[in-house]
């Protein structure tokens, strides 16, 4: 036991800011998961569903904060993965809403935000934090690139499967058509997978203890939300 607290300790101090204690690495994680707990409770409940999801956008921003406070290398080449991600992913987006030739025919409701020319600024954001989340994750499972690209691409989709049925029922977008078609998620893994070659091809400190904490915490949110709405619990 005092061999892996011993470990534990050491990860911490690896992949945290070396001028912020452990604790502050428990408090972050702890908030994450207070946060999406709150708000699973928040969007199931009729008498406080309207108030969570005008919270939708704090939940974003506030997590992606959280994430990149713990992101330790801030050279330029980071930067320019982030300006890729958030560039890239608003523009697919904005070009799937105009022509509907990439995601398939959608439009997006009122609970993401300020829109410019009708695409959320904030899903811009969310391509980055996931790209982001899954290239880490992905980096811990394979040393081959190829790989880490099919594995995080992968959990992209898992994601966005459950994403899905959550995002209409909250009015963060809907779709023209009966169901979300297939093509959605083939451009979810086509688009996932390129921004995930940049973030590998790019050279700086990729480690991020709290990557992985916000994608299990985001998976099990939008997860325990389609259970929910398939039991009826609430």
């Amino acid at each position: 036991m005092m061999g892996s607290e011993r470990f534990m300790q050491q990860n911490i101090q690896q992949v945290t800011p070396s001028n912020n204690p452990s604790k502050l690495y428990f408090w972050a994680v702890s908030l994450i998961i207070a946060m999406h707990t709150a708000g699973f409770v928040g969007l199931q409940w009729s008498v406080s569903r309207a108030f969570f999801e005008m919270l939708i956008p704090f939940n974003l921003l506030s997590s992606t904060f959280i994430l990149l406070y713990f992101h330790q290398d801030w050279r330029a080449s980071f930067y320019v993965f982030m300006l890729c991600s958030f560039l890239v992913g608003f523009s697919v987006e904005w070009l799937g809403v105009h022509t509907g030739l990439i995601f398939g025919s959608y439009q997006y409701g009122p609970n993401l935000g300020y829109k410019l020319d009708e695409i959320p600024l904030l899903i811009g954001l969310n391509w980055l934090v996931l790209i982001y989340a899954t290239g880490n994750i992905a980096m811990r499972l394979s040393k081959n690139n190829g790989l880490r690209i099919i594995l995080g691409a992968t959990l992209m989709v898992w994601i966005d499967i459950l994403i899905e049925p959550v995002a209409i029922k909250h009015g963060m977008w809907n779709w023209n058509t009966a169901a979300v078609p297939l093509q959605n998620y083939v451009a979810w893994f086509v688009v996932a997978a390129f921004l995930l070659f940049i973030f590998f091809k790019l050279q700086f400190n990729k480690q991020n203890i709290i990557a992985a904490w916000l994608y299990v915490a985001q998976f099990f949110f939008f997860l325990f939300h389609n259970i929910a709405y398939f039991f009826h619990f609430f």
